[in-house]
C-alpha cells in the first residue's frame, strides 16, 4: 500500500512551534509517510514584527518555508496543526487559515482525515491544554478523527500532556523531552492513519 500523505501546518512567532513541527516532520517521515511542512501566512503588521527582535529574526530564518493552501489539506490522510497558545486558544493567524476552509467542510474534503495538534505556551499554566481542545473544536465540525499522543509511550510520562505535544516557552527552545514527544504524536498519527487507509482499501 502506498504511504500516508502527513501536512504539518503551523503558525510560530518565535521558534517554539516551529521546532516542534520540524520534529513532528522527522516523526512522520521516519514512520514512512510523504510529509509536507507548512507554515501558515503571517497577518501581524510588519511593525509589531519588527519592534519583537526574536520574532522578526524567526520570520527572515523560516522565510523559505512554503505557506499552507487548502491543496495541502486535501492532499493529506492525516494533518497535525501547531500552534502558540494565545489567552488558552490558537493563534490568530492559525485560525484565520481554518476560517478559510468553509468550502471545504461543506463539500466534505476534511471528513475523515485524522488530525492531531500541539502547542507552545509562555508559562507552565499558560492555556496549553485549552488552546488543544479548542482545536479539536474544529476537528468535530469537519468530522475528523481526532488522535491524542495520550499515554502510549514512555515520553509521553516525562512531557506530561496527553492532549499533544507542549512547551513552555519561557524556558527557550524545545529540549529532548519536548521533540521526542513531538516525534511519538507524529508516528502515532501516522500509523493511525495508515491503519484507515488500509481498512478501506480492503
Amino acid at each position: 500500500m502506498e504511504p500516508v500523505n502527513v501536512a504539518v501546518i503551523y503558525y510560530s512567532s518565535t521558534g517554539s512551534v516551529h521546532a516542534l513541527a520540524q520534529a513532528a516532520a522527522e516523526g512522520a517521515e521516519k514512520a514512512g509517510a510523504r510529509v509536507r511542512l507548512r507554515k501558515v501566512a503571517e497577518t501581524a503588521p510588519p511593525e509589531a514584527i519588527a519592534a519583537n527582535p526574536a520574532w522578526d529574526r524567526h520570520a527572515q530564518d523560516t522565510a523559505d518555508v512554503a505557506e499552507a493552501a487548502h491543496d495541502d489539506l486535501i492532499w493529506a490522510n492525516a494533518v497535525l496543526f501547531g500552534t502558540p497558545a494565545r489567552f488558552g486558544n490558537p493563534s490568530s493567524q492559525l485560525r484565520a487559515f481554518i476560517d478559510t476552509t468553509g468550502p471545504l467542510w461543506f463539500t466534505g474534503k476534511l471528513t475523515d482525515k485524522v488530525y492531531s495538534a500541539f502547542t507552545a505556551s509562555n508559562t507552565a499554566h499558560g492555556g496549553q491544554e485549552s488552546t488543544l481542545l479548542a482545536l479539536a473544536n474544529t476537528f468535530y465540525h469537519w468530522g475528523g478523527i481526532i488522535v491524542p499522543p495520550g499515554y502510549t509511550d514512555p515520553i509521553q510520562f516525562q512531557s506530561g500532556n496527553p492532549y499533544g505535544t507542549s512547551h513552555v516557552a519561557a524556558d527557550g527552545l524545545p529540549g529532548d523531552v519536548a521533540l521526542q514527544a513531538a516525534r511519538h504524536q507524529a508516528r502515532r498519527t501516522v500509523d493511525t492513519a495508515a491503519l484507515l487507509k488500509a481498512g478501506r482499501a480492503a
